[in-house]
């Protein structure tokens, strides 16, 4: 007898499956991602247009409201969605460097997804110094990561390549930069890359932005500048100088981050600790404050500002990157959800404004697309990202060299000050995750009734004596 051969549309299915699994479900994610950048991005700035039209009509306002809206946001990401806090990317490289599948349920799930969306809107609202772009990394690695579910058996490779796309991809669309997240998984995310990844988060980044190109259609985060052909003749001079300048400015932010209980005051530290909501009004009232005496400009991202700077329509004091560089030390510090890399380029634009004061000569945008990607190489001391992303926001491949000098003195200066502040960060959340404590040893009657702390050291129901729980 013939053997019978299984039906040619069996052996399709199969295929069509085992391509499912190894792309599609990356290529779902990617798509969602995208979407979500958009709309995220929309929604932000829907929020701080109406934050500007209130300011400007009340000028007096953000004194009761920003304080408002920090203690309501504190107080929603304390009680209903912790791991949400911060910028996200803390949170996305623990995941990556521990255990993806424990530690993105906690820090990834679809429940610190929509917290991470909702309080940062809720944040802009009110004025705050934070950026979208590093929650929309967070967010792409939580709707990738969440995807997991759909492999008939996940494991923790698949998840952390979920993970590494997702957030890549949450980077290239909410810049606009596909070489920027491709970078940025590498240098900042993993410090590695694996050849058998590079395909997949690659397509990811790609589907991201093209997705993002057809809701945005083409365009530069920070439109183009324009370089004339020959370069002054103190360039050379002025990266040097913008270099050491930014890379102080960025090492003594990350300082102050990673070592709040060396020049908070006491009281101030205990009410933090204490009564977290009450701390979170008082930074509040201090952004607010900062925000009158500069005249509205320090609220928000500070992409208006740079924008103005870059195109010629904005003046700005000289003292504004030191005020908004207060008033982005008193959004982090409360916790509430938001990105520093957007404050950290408009920052870096107010010290290009300032140093042009000596080099007068040289043209305003040349000096603040190096002060941009200063000031964020020596707050992320990724450099190689760093001088990427901006190189691709303003189109400015006329300074790449410039560029990333300027990204790597800067970065070196600014680890005399603090270590690499995202990893930093990232400690934090990689503490042992808490075990359920072991199950009582049945008592057996003796005649010596054992002491009651005796009993709870054995069996670990007891707090030990620094009043912990036993693990």
């Amino acid at each position: 007898m013939s053997r019978v051969l299984p039906p040619l549309s069996s052996g399709i299915v199969r295929r069509a499956k085992r391509l499912w699994r190894q792309y599609g479900i990356f290529w779902l994610g990617a798509i969602a991602v995208g979407l979500v950048a958009v709309l995220y991005a929309r929604l932000i700035d829907w929020g701080y247009g109406e934050f500007r039209t209130m300011q400007q009509q009340h000028v007096w306002a953000p004194l009761i409201v920003t304080p408002a809206v920090a203690a309501l946001a504190v107080w929603l990401t304390r009680r209903f969605f912790r791991g949400a806090e911060g910028s996200g990317i803390p949170q996305v490289i623990a995941t990556l460097h521990a255990k993806p599948g424990e530690y993105g349920a906690r820090l990834l799930s679809l429940r610190i997804l929509v917290g991470k969306i909702a309080v940062s809107f809720l944040a802009i609202l009110g004025g705050f110094t934070i950026g979208r772009e590093g929650p929309t990394v967070q967010v792409g690695a939580a709707l990738m990561f969440n995807l997991r579910r759909l492999y008939p058996r996940s494991n923790a490779q698949i998840e952390r390549q979920l993970v590494l796309a997702g957030a890549a991809a949450g980077l290239s669309a909410a810049f606009n930069t596909p070489l920027a997240g491709i970078v940025f998984a590498i240098e900042e995310l993993t410090r590695s890359f694996e050849a058998r990844a590079s395909g997949v988060l690659i397509t990811a980044i790609i589907i991201a932005g093209v997705i993002a190109l057809g809701l945005n259609g083409n365009y530069t985060y920070f439109g183009t500048i324009q370089i004339g052909a020959h370069f002054p003749d103190l360039l050379a001079v002025a990266v040097v100088l913008t270099a050491i300048v930014t890379g102080i400015a960025g090492g003594v932010f990350g300082w102050l981050l990673l070592n709040t209980a060396r020049w908070i005051p006491a009281p101030l530290r205990q009410l933090h600790g204490e009564r977290p909501v009450a701390f979170a009004a008082l930074c509040g009232f201090v952004i607010a404050v900062v925000g009158l005496i500069s005249g509205g400009t320090t609220f928000g991202s500070g992409y208006a500002e740079a924008r103005g700077l870059l195109d010629g329509h904005e003046h700005l004091s000289v003292f504004y990157p030191f005020l908004k560089m207060i008033s982005m030390v008193g959004s982090y510090l409360p916790g509430i959800p938001g990105g520093i890399f957007a404050p950290s380029l408009s920052i870096g634009a107010g010290f290009g404004n300032l140093l042009h004061m000596v080099f007068g000569s040289m043209q305003l945008p040349m000096l603040i697309a190096l002060a941009m990607v200063g000031y964020l190489a020596a707050v992320t001391q990724s450099p190689i990202t760093s001088f990427v992303i901006v190189m691709e926001m303003i189109d400015g491949h006329a300074l790449v060299i410039s560029l990333m000098a300027t990204a790597l003195i800067a970065s070196r200066v600014a680890r005399l000050f603090a270590p690499p502040l995202y990893e930093s960060l990232a400690q934090r959340y990689m503490a042992p995750l808490p075990q359920p404590a072991p199950a009582p040893v049945p008592e057996v009657p003796e005649v010596d009734v054992p002491e009651p702390a005796a009993v709870d050291e054995i069996t670990g129901d007891a707090p030990a004596e620094d009043g912990t729980p036993h693990q």
